[in-house]
């Protein structure tokens, strides 16, 4: 089946095979035609930066589309802002968005940073800085990367170099990136952490260390352990003890004298408290504590979401003061201090959302209110959240829009519905195309072969290889005769592509707002 999300503005939106001779239109959101200029594609890299191909190259275009700056090569491998990477001849080079060469298109690979460039020939490296424009030999080496902090890394016969450092010459045991603004180090004296700089934040002298969350870590020295977080000068012991420590994924759990007392974050304690017996993590920053005489809560990052007294074997994170939680194989909902609101009496339940939920005691799945009455009969294989009032359930391999009493929002079923951000409905059958609003009313036909939501008036309308835009009132702002149509918001502007023997003109005696008149190029 057709995949249905399609991009919002692709880098590269090329819809039909180029063709000499094409005619690119590019009109206001009002719908006049404000210029024309002959490309064989426009490529709409990010706000206010495009590249146009014709038979003279490769170009960075301004915003009438004229050529200013020639890209020297064959054509746009990746845009990463600022850089664009662009493939000639003998290899890929690296232009800034505002039309700076800043490495020749003679790599065989090129990593980029917000000011920083790595490019690789064979096994040599070499470095471009954009705060002097100059570019520099880091030498050979096994491998090498630009990290997520822009530090670069060096391997080379199982050492690890930062060339970029203070000390280039230096080796490390290890260099590891996470998801931190530090690297993790190792030398024989132990694991360290180091800054964007290059330098040491945290000396090597840890027996362990391991990363977190943020920019924290869990590390042991001798006899002690350690919850660490890194700073741009010095790195902080936010908490340290002599009883033992655990870390299994993110559950970081404190024993003293062999008995379970803390349940730890990144930073420090949590939650310390006597008499707990276990403690499961059942979601980010959500745990099931047990305590003495069976009791069960559920505590959030901050605080209790369900106070420790409940008789359930499990409580799960809830929505609108319900949350399902489950005794003796049933389930059902407690309110925040433990109470059970909706008696465990159900094989299985959802979370709810706008006062209602999702049930089932068989296969199927139906719906229930904050009171656990049954409002639909369970009769769906599958029944998502409610949002406006409207949630998309499955059925015999087909999906549906349906209220929350189980009547149809839309009167048949269809083989593919996605909710868009927009809250518009994209949906498909039969291979074919259309959407529907919020509530299910139909906007635009189920006839097209592709629909692009640009937002909650503009659509990017294809079928036959051809395409055109239409708004949510029905009404035609561009006819379906184009061949690529993309659109710059920065700019407030629609690019559109004719056909090779057609040219777009103005209709003077029309409103510009209608789809502009089609006429034939002379000789055609």
């Amino acid at each position: 089946m057709r995949n249905l999300f399609y991009p919002v503005l692709a880098s590269f939106l090329i819809l039909a095979s180029p063709s000499l001779g094409q005619t690119w239109e590019v009109y206001d959101f009002s719908g006049s035609l404000q210029t024309r200029a002959d490309f064989q594609d426009i490529d709409l890299l990010g706000e206010s930066v495009s590249v146009g191909k014709n038979t003279n190259g490769l170009f960075l275009l301004s915003p009438d589309l004229r050529p200013v700056v020639d890209l020297q090569g064959q054509e746009v491998v990746q845009y990463l802002k600022p850089w664009i990477l662009v493939k000639g001849p003998k290899g890929i080079g690296a232009f800034h968005e505002y039309g700076q060469l800043a490495l020749p298109l003679e790599y065989e690979e090129i990593l980029t940073y917000t000011n920083r460039l790595l490019a690789r020939k064979g096994n040599e490296y070499w470095v471009f800085e954009k705060s002097t424009g100059k570019v520099k030999w880091l030498g050979t080496a096994e491998h090498a990367k630009l990290t997520r902090n822009g530090q670069v890394i060096l391997k080379n016969q199982g050492q690890f170099f930062l060339p970029l450092s203070s000390n280039p010459e230096k080796t490390y045991d290890l260099l590891i990136e996470n998801q931190s603004n530090f690297l993790l180090a190792k030398e024989t004296s132990g694991y360290g952490l180091i800054n964007q700089a290059g330098n040491y934040v945290l000396n090597p002298v840890l027996d362990q260390l391991e990363y977190t969350r943020g920019d924290n870590y869990f590390g042991f020295d001798e006899n002690q352990y350690l919850l660490i977080r890194g700073f741009e000068e010095r790195a902080q012991v936010r908490y340290n003890s002599y009883h033992k420590i655990t870390k299994d994924g993110d559950l970081l759990l404190e024993y003293i004298h062999g008995k379970l007392r803390r349940v730890l974050e990144e930073e420090g304690i949590l939650l310390d408290a006597v008499g707990m017996e276990s403690v499961k993590l059942i979601g980010p920053d959500a745990f099931n504590i047990k305590f003495r005489e069976n009791k069960l809560g559920l505590l959030g990052k901050n605080g209790w979401l369900v106070a420790p007294n409940s008789d359930a074997e499990w409580i799960g994170v809830g929505t609108e003061g319900l949350f399902p939680a489950l005794k003796n194989g049933k389930y059902g909902y407690l309110d925040a201090t433990g109470k059970w609101i909706i008696p465990p009496s159900f094989l299985e339940v959802g979370t709810f959302s706008e006062k209602f939920s999702t049930y089932r005691n068989t296969t199927t799945w139906g719906t229930i209110n904050t009171d656990g009455k049954m409002v639909a009969e369970a009769k769906w294989d599958k029944i998502n959240s409610f949002i406006g009032g409207v949630a998309i359930a499955e059925s015999a391999n087909k999906q549906y829009l349906i209220l929350p009493n189980g009547e149809l929002a839309y009167p048949e079923g269809l083989d593919k519905i996605v909710r868009l951000k927009e809250g518009h409905f994209l949906v498909e059958i039969n291979t074919k195309s259309g959407l529907l609003n919020s509530q299910g009313k139909l906007i635009l036909p189920i006839s097209f072969d592709q629909i692009q939501v640009e937002n909650k008036d503009f659509f990017i309308v294809s079928k036959e290889g051809l395409s055109g835009i239409m708004r949510a009132s029905g009404d035609v702002f561009l006819p379906l005769q184009y061949t690529q149509i993309a659109i710059d918001w920065s700019e407030q502007k629609v690019f559109a592509k004719s056909l090779p023997d057609q040219v777009v003109e103005e209709n003077p005696e029309t409103n510009p707002v209608k789809a502009p008149l089609l006429k034939r190029k002379k000789g055609a």
